[in-house]
């Protein structure tokens, strides 16, 4: 068995609230943007701190509030979209940075949205294969940096941030069984086109979608109708498949906890699955969208509330870009 042992999270000094947001877009209130989204402010990385850099910051905050020996780590993970270079990996520089031991495992894995959720199934199995015993999962993501100035959408809703959680062979919360799914096909619906190989020089191109959107080639593009149809699709038979596989009903779950995206879709997921308003958790209103670090720090924010409590049966998952998901029960 698999345990989640510690859990934590680090958000930049560096805030936007709505109010400062309107002010570049005037045509906006501060209102509307807080009803649609239900974000008030969100953090941003400085121009000089990477993802590494926030995940850095994580991990040294868990093993504080923890009293976590770095010597005690034996596998290191990094979900990041937004390495700090091509290569090596950003996890390999961690290792050396967390003073974790050289016999340690560490390597970077590229997913967003339902990153948090594959990280812990992969942490699960190398416990389960004796392969480690004490897996460092960290989550970091640089959003804001993908953005284009004039991209008010995706300005208001994405924030930087970095979690960190310890697997291990003990903990405070069981890891279920999981289920993930894949749609390659829509993958062009959240993407930055040009940087990595198939387009490495900047194009500086322009175009309209099909909902008036502008498309900026070298920043962050994200079709908001498309992923929102993709996730009121596939999270409904999501959370059956996982009820099913773990044995469970809905009448088990004590809370629900999903990849923070918006407020509503949050709320049109809630009310498509016809699960309970109070067993449903939304809280994003300080830290925005932070792509792999939402479920984490949701996690984490229910503990601090004493929402979750020791006994309770949790429904979590992840959902975006790729397109990707995946869903999980843990036990605390």
């Amino acid at each position: 068995m698999a345990f989640i042992k510690a859990i934590s999270y680090y958000l930049p000094e560096q805030v936007e609230t709505n109010e400062e947001l309107t002010r570049v877009f005037p045509e906006w209130s501060v209102e509307r943007v807080t009803s649609k989204t239900g974000i008030d402010s969100r953090h941003k990385a400085s121009e000089s701190e990477t993802a590494g850099d926030l995940a850095e910051k994580a991990a040294l905050r868990l093993f504080d509030e923890y009293k976590i020996n770095p010597r005690s780590i034996d596998f290191l993970i990094l979900c990041t979209q937004s390495s700090d270079y091509f290569l090596p990996s950003t996890a390999c520089i961690l290792q050396d940075r967390l003073n974790i031991p050289t016999s340690a495992g560490a390597f970077d894995y590229n997913l967003g949205c339902s990153g948090f959720i594959y990280g812990l199934a992969m942490a699960k199995g190398l416990i389960s294969i004796c392969a480690a015993r004490n897996v460092l999962l960290l989550t970091a993501e640089t959003y804001q940096k993908y953005l284009h100035p004039d991209d008010k959408s995706n300005r208001s809703i994405f924030g930087d941030g970095a979690a960190a959680c310890l697997v291990s062979d003990e903990g405070f919360a069981e890891i279920g069984d999981f289920v993930f799914g894949t749609d390659g096909s829509g993958a062009r619906h959240l993407m930055v086109e040009t940087g990595a190989a198939r387009h490495r020089q900047p194009t500086n191109e322009t175009s309209e979608d099909d909902n008036g959107h502008i498309r900026h080639s070298d920043y962050l593009y994200m079709d908001g109708s498309a992923i929102f149809n993709f996730t009121l699709d596939a999270v409904p038979a999501l959370l059956e498949n996982v009820l099913q596989k773990n044995s469970l009903t809905r009448g088990d779950i004590d809370l629900y906890v999903l990849h923070q995206a918006n407020k509503f879709m949050l709320n049109t997921i809630r009310k498509v699955c016809n699960l309970p308003k109070e067993k449903f958790y939304v809280n994003l209103s300080e830290t925005g969208n932070t792509v792999s670090s939402t479920v984490p720090i949701a996690l984490r924010q229910c503990l601090d509330d004493n929402i979750l409590k020791s006994g309770m049966t949790v429904f979590t998952a992840g959902f975006g870009v790729g397109l990707s998901l995946g869903g999980v029960i843990l036990k605390f």
